[in-house]
């Protein structure tokens, strides 16, 4: 049976896919051990097996691999099983997304690594960590919102819920970072204990 252009096609097309989710893959790794000043476009070549030109085809810049790393950061993160919940159901679950880096510590420490670059306006990275957040503190507002409506805690006006969000992200930051420096800290144990605790103050302050 002759080859349609269709079939002619996918093999290339399907091994350029592949290849560019290796890089990114390769990318993550030395970002997040080196940050973006530190991990060099040729440490990821030669990583690779490839070479500077073979990046540049792909993502254009050292700017345009990082964005394509966040954004493969971004996207494993959103499919840790969040979708389905809402209310204090969602802070309850957020134990297992932390204890869930301990299966991929590469993603927090891209993350942890990048933040911490990413204060400064000048860094490429900056503008997508705000935008990350301001969703996450965006997100974990509308649930406590949520929680509030349903009756599940008492009351607390716009102003109160933004504190207690921005307070319940720091802890989860410093936990994370935490457990980074020392693998032996119960991640799992530690964000457990946190989130019952704010819960159980949400229901008397």
């Amino acid at each position: 049976m002759p080859e349609s252009a269709e079939t002619r096609t996918r093999g290339p097309y399907r091994t350029g896919v592949r290849r560019r989710e290796q890089l990114i893959g390769i990318a993550m790794d030395v970002f997040g051990e080196h940050g973006f000043a530190g991990g060099s476009l040729r440490t990821i070549a030669e990583q690779a097996g490839v070479n500077h030109a073979t990046l540049i085809q792909h993502f254009g810049s050292k700017e345009g691999l990082l964005t394509a790393v966040l954004e493969e950061w971004d996207r494993r993160t959103v499919e840790n099983g969040l979708t389905d919940i809402s209310g204090l159901d969602y802070f309850r679950r957020l134990p297992e997304v932390m204890a869930a880096h301990r299966d991929n510590r590469g993603l927090l420490e891209l993350f942890t690594s990048i933040a911490a670059e990413a204060s400064s306006p000048a860094h490429p990275g900056h503008a997508f960590i705000t935008r990350r957040y301001t969703s996450n503190l965006a997100t974990l507002a509308g649930h406590l919102q949520e929680a509030v409506e349903a009756g599940d805690i008492i009351h607390l006006s716009p102003a109160q819920i933004e504190i207690e969000v921005r307070l319940f992200t720091a802890v989860m930051d410093g936990i994370g970072l935490q457990w980074l420096l020392n693998p032996e800290t119960d991640i799992h144990a530690s964000v457990t204990t946190y989130v019952e605790r704010a819960i159980a103050a949400w229901g008397r302050l």
